[in-house]
């Protein structure tokens, strides 16, 4: 009954592991309609000559800089999950995906998601964005 309960195991954290993967690329796929939504504010600002239109950008960025940490913050806690899953037992497993143990204990490092805001992979690319959405609105000729 050992290699059942193994199995169990095995599974919980693939299922686990699979929503991980999941947070990652969305992550990812919100970076990339960023840039893409970003650049086409950019190229109309450009075609009517007016650099304000660049501002637009300054929304859709903040809202993907959002989102992009909140599944950044949900990775990390089922990462935290999957440790716990790994440490237990066999015989403790239950398919549990219920991450309120997690979200603001003071034991867990990195847990709420203003830190996940100003992570690096987060911060450094959205505030690369802000910045070039006030260098192209300010710069040239209105």
């Amino acid at each position: 009954m050992l290699g059942g309960n193994m199995d169990a195991k095995i599974k919980h954290l693939e299922f686990i592991q699979s929503v991980i993967s999941r947070m990652a690329n969305n992550s990812f796929l919100l970076k990339s309609w960023s840039v893409v939504l970003v650049s086409a504010l950019f190229v109309l600002s450009a075609k009517d000559a007016e650099k304000t239109y660049a501002l637009l950008a300054l929304l859709p960025i903040l809202v993907f800089w959002g989102l992009d940490a909140y599944y950044l913050w949900l990775e990390r806690l089922f990462r935290k999950l999957y440790r716990s899953v790994s440490d237990r037992n066999t015989d403790q497993i239950d398919f549990s995906m219920d991450l309120s143990h997690y979200k603001g204990s003071v034991q867990t490092q990195i847990c709420s998601w203003l830190d996940a805001v100003i992570s690096h992979s987060v911060c450094i690319f959205h505030l690369s964005l802000l910045i070039a959405t006030f260098i192209v609105s300010y710069t040239g000729n209105n």
